[in-house]
């Protein structure tokens, strides 16, 4: 037996990994099988360049609660340590060992698929365990060796009693830590950090059925037999070509990612690269709604087939952080600040790589089959605008499979449309005028009135569409965006010929006074204008400008770029002086009647803006009633 001193820099590290390590001590799980997997994946590539005389097999990882006992066991069947190597990689806190491995058979360990990055590996048993003990034997055909810690530097270790190769490691969990003796503990990690490790994992047994025996009668229960509990896929869609793909395994995928998630994804985007940068993943487009804060971290980051995280910000650009699925690579930096892997060249390489594949699918998929892109279009047009406002190199690439759609169902690129539009809505200072609502329902009798001109109205309705339109008007040349409500559609676009007011100067003043003085509501604006007698008397429209910045302050824009604070309401009350009814505010003599026109007239303008509520609106109904008895 022997007995000696850890070789660490401080007197006591143990604590240290304890408290500071890691934020979760669950991590201590995946650190540990992490190393069992390298051990066997080591042990497969040395029997594959038969530098090791061996059978390979079929290994697996074990994990075993020992209750009573207070133990758990982690078993792998790997190449296993001899007493020297115990030495060098226990005692002498040297990692794994994994890159010293690849670096001595750089070569041929190329593509081993050996982990070997995640920090201080084995010793994170200590977060949990006040001892922990190993028992492990060589390959190489030497005597077993068990060594033990108590979490002091101070260890012991001694010959062991361990007829075939491997490596078990015994965790004696500390009265702190007993939630990891409870089975539904240890299944609830594995699932989460192991899913899909590159070596089967058993975890207890499970009951299978049995094809009944020819001749059984049918009330005869069905055999039954003890099988081996593998409670990951070691072989995920993700690491397969495309190629050997179909669409059936992508969804049955989503389904293994997501087993909660009913709906079905859209389309998937494959990533496989190996130059300049490693990264293998499947991302998957779900169907999305327009609240942009309930859809992030829906992504898993890997490395090597073990889980990482599932904030991947910073390493996929922000627009896509709303998809799912998996990105998987050994070159994404782990364990280090955000900051930093903004910063680190791979990461900025593979958040380059990621938004051209996802552009280029999008342009693929509009290509080859438009009808099916635009009926999938509002479930996906969120993450597209995102990515055209955030992403230049996306806008660009956007342009030519980004959608506008009308209130009457139509779909245009941006190129389509414009060309659509600009000889009836180009106005007299050769601007193309985009008209759009962004509510059918609310915006009814806007809408109608563009659409009596011959004019396209879009139907735009996403959070973030006022700043696209910005980008949209400061990108394109002669072509401006204007909801249907911002002002009387003749103003919206002006053309050359001008309406003649049937009231002169003097009785508009008059009228102006008059409107001013019964209006007391001080947010609306009264704007005299002739239009056609047909028109409505009353229409209330907000200002474009003002209400896009008060719309975009509310998705993080507009007013903390312009130092504007929380903005009010603000509304234009167009008058229509060419309308009957106007005059007959004008011929009016008696003021109780004129006041009466005039509220009736606003109310009515007010309930077709949807701002007629309340108080307001009961006295607006019984007031109706009392006129039509």
């Amino acid at each position: 037996m022997a007995t000696g001193k850890i070789n660490v820099s401080v007197d006591n590290i143990f604590p240290l990994i304890k408290k500071f390590l890691y934020s979760d001590h669950e991590i201590f799980l995946r650190e540990l099988i992490s190393n069992a997997t390298d051990a066997t994946l080591k042990m497969k590539h040395l029997t594959t360049i038969g530098e090791a005389k061996v059978e390979y097999g079929n290994p697996i990882i074990e994990v075993k609660v020992d209750k009573e006992g207070k133990k758990l066991h982690i078993i792998d069947q790997g190449l296993g340590m001899t007493e020297e190597e115990v030495k060098k990689y226990i005692n002498e806190v040297a990692f794994s060992g994994a890159e010293e491995f690849l670096n001595k058979y750089e070569d041929s360990a190329k593509d081993s698929g050996i982990i070997g990055h995640f920090g201080l590996g084995f010793y994170s048993a200590f977060m949990v365990a006040h001892k922990v003990e190993i028992i492990t034997k060589s390959y190489k055909d030497e005597p077993a060796v068990q060594w033990s810690c108590d979490g002091s530097p101070e260890f012991i270790m001694e010959p062991a009693e361990k007829e075939t190769r491997g490596t078990e490691i015994i965790l004696h969990i500390a009265d702190d830590s007993t939630e990891f003796l409870e089975d539904g503990k240890i299944d609830s990690l594995l699932s989460k950090y192991n899913k899909f490790m590159p070596i089967p994992i058993k975890f207890g047994m499970r009951t299978e059925t049995l094809p009944k025996p020819e001749g059984a009668k049918e009330e005869d229960p069905a055999p039954t037999k003890e099988v081996d509990n593998i409670v990951n896929n070691p072989n995920p869609a993700w690491t397969k070509q495309p190629a050997d793909l179909k669409p059936e395994d992508y969804k049955s995928f989503y389904r293994e990612l997501y087993p909660m998630q009913f709906e079905e994804p859209l389309f998937h985007i494959h990533l496989n690269v190996d130059y300049p940068f490693n990264l293998t993943g499947i991302l998957y487009f779900p169907k999305l709604s327009n609240d942009l804060n309930q859809q992030k971290d829906r992504i898993q980051l890997y490395q090597n087939q073990v889980f990482v995280t599932d904030n991947v910000e910073g390493i996929v650009p922000e627009f896509l952080t709303m998809l799912r699925g998996v990105i998987d690579s050994p070159d994404i930096p782990l364990n280090v600040s955000r900051s930093y892997l903004q910063a680190d060249g791979a990461v900025k390489k593979i958040s380059s790589y990621i938004t051209r594949k996802v552009a280029d699918k999008m342009n693929s998929l509009f290509k080859n089959d438009r009808a099916e892109f635009e009926a999938k279009w509002n479930d996906i047009k969120i993450v597209i605008e995102y990515g055209m406002l955030s992403e230049d190199k996306f806008f660009d690439k956007a342009d030519k499979f980004a959608l506008y759609p009308t209130v009457d169902g139509s779909y245009f690129t941006f190129e389509e449309l414009q060309e659509k539009i600009k000889s009836a809505q180009t106005d007299k200072d050769g601007k193309t005028v985009i008209l759009y609502a962004s509510d059918k329902e609310a915006q009814h009798s806007y809408i109608e009135t563009a659409k009596a001109k011959g004019y396209e109205v879009l139907l735009l309705d996403s959070p973030i569409i006022g700043h696209l339109m910005q980008k949209l008007e400061s990108s394109k040349e002669n072509i401006s965006f204007a909801r249907v409500d911002a002002d009387h559609i003749d103003k919206l676009i002006q053309k050359e010929e001008t309406q003649i007011s049937k009231l002169s100067e003097e009785e508009k003043e008059t009228l102006k006074k008059e409107l001013e003085e019964a209006i007391t509501d001080k947010s609306f604006t009264v704007q005299l204008e002739a239009m056609d007698s047909d028109s409505s008397p009353f229409t209330i429209t907000e200002p474009e400008f003002m209400r896009r910045m008060k719309e975009m302050q509310q998705t993080g824009g507009g007013g903390g770029m312009f130092g504007m604070g929380s903005m009010p309401d603000m509304y234009n009350l167009i008058v229509n002086t060419n309308h009957p009814l106007v005059s007959e505010f004008l011929n009016t003599k008696t003021a109780k009647k004129k006041e009466r026109l005039i509220n009736q007239s606003l109310d009515l303008a007010k309930l077709s803006k949807g701002l007629l509520k309340g108080k307001a609106l009961t006295e607006f109904i019984k007031r109706s009633y009392a006129m039509v008895k």
